[in-house]
């Protein structure tokens, strides 16, 4: 691929995309506060609620739906932030989830163990015939049921509260195809839409989110041969590259092609459901 056929797609990947480079960690906050505030009082619904795992993108986007609440408590008095925390068992970095609700201080948090409805799927899929090619095939799907039943406990809570479920994708995400769909890829709102993940580490710092947050290794840890994997070991390409592809600086060419490879091979995700014509 010439360097002009690159960033040529770069430019309309991150069109596509909606990458938001004009504001600052300020305007950004700001803009997304008033995004989410303004979405509460168009749907009429008086509740957000968001899994909360610990990491830097559900910390800072928890931290938005609390201040959020509070922000049009003036119209809905009774709006309410519900973080839940949705462990599969025992979550191997529960300690930093833990610091990221203190961080966030939502109104109301509930913990809900997602390992006995995923295990009964899978086993029920097992029981029903479904057989898999080896350990990490099982592995793998059992990583994307446990993906879709936190969102099942979200929308959940959500519909018990009246409330919106609010999702952490952003772009870096969002051209990988890095999420389950239906799983975390499933929500009402996505405040985090169109920015790098090296922006939304500015966002967190211009919060207040504790450094350890900040700089903490992104893990999907769906896998459970493999916890804690990384997710630039699981992409195969850092989270660097990915943000200068989608700011249109230089990139690698290997790293543009397992990029644009990815969004191209992702793009179902970002879809909704095709219908006849």
């Amino acid at each position: 691929m010439s360097t002009e056929s690159l960033s040529n797609e770069q430019r309309a990947i991150a069109d596509a995309l909606g990458v938001d480079t004009r504001r600052g960690a300020e305007e950004q906050v700001e803009h997304r506060l008033r995004f989410l505030a303004q979405a509460m009082r168009d749907s009429g619904q008086h509740a957000l609620v968001l899994g909360i795992s610990g990491g830097i993108d559900s910390t800072v986007a928890g931290r938005l739906s609390q201040r959020a609440v509070e922000a049009v408590r003036g119209t809905l008095p009774d709006a309410r932030f519900w973080a839940l925390r949705l462990p599969y068992g025992t979550q191997q970095d529960d300690d930093e989830a833990s610091r990221a609700l203190d961080f966030i201080a939502p109104d109301e948090i509930l913990t809900i163990d997602i390992k006995p409805a995923s295990d009964a799927m899978l086993d029920a899929l097992e029981q029903g015939g479904l057989r898999f090619r080896d350990d990490a095939h099982r592995d793998f799907v059992m990583g994307n049921i446990k993906a879709r039943q936190r969102m099942i406990a979200q929308y959940a809570v959500a519909g018990t509260h009246g409330g919106l479920v609010v999702g952490t994708d952003q772009a870096a995400e969002a051209v990988m195809g890095f999420f389950t769909k239906f799983g975390d890829g499933a929500c009402d709102v996505t405040p985090l839409a169109g920015l790098t993940k090296h922006q939304v580490r500015e966002m967190a710092s211009h919060l207040g989110v504790p450094q350890r947050l900040v700089d903490k290794v992104p893990t999907a840890d769906l896998e459970s041969l493999r916890p804690q994997r990384s997710d630039e070991d699981a992409l195969g390409v850092s989270y660097a590259a990915i943000d200068r592809f989608l700011t249109g600086e230089p990139v690698e060419p290997q790293d543009a092609r397992i990029i644009i490879d990815a969004y191209r091979r992702t793009e179902h995700k970002r879809r909704l459901p095709k219908a006849p014509e």
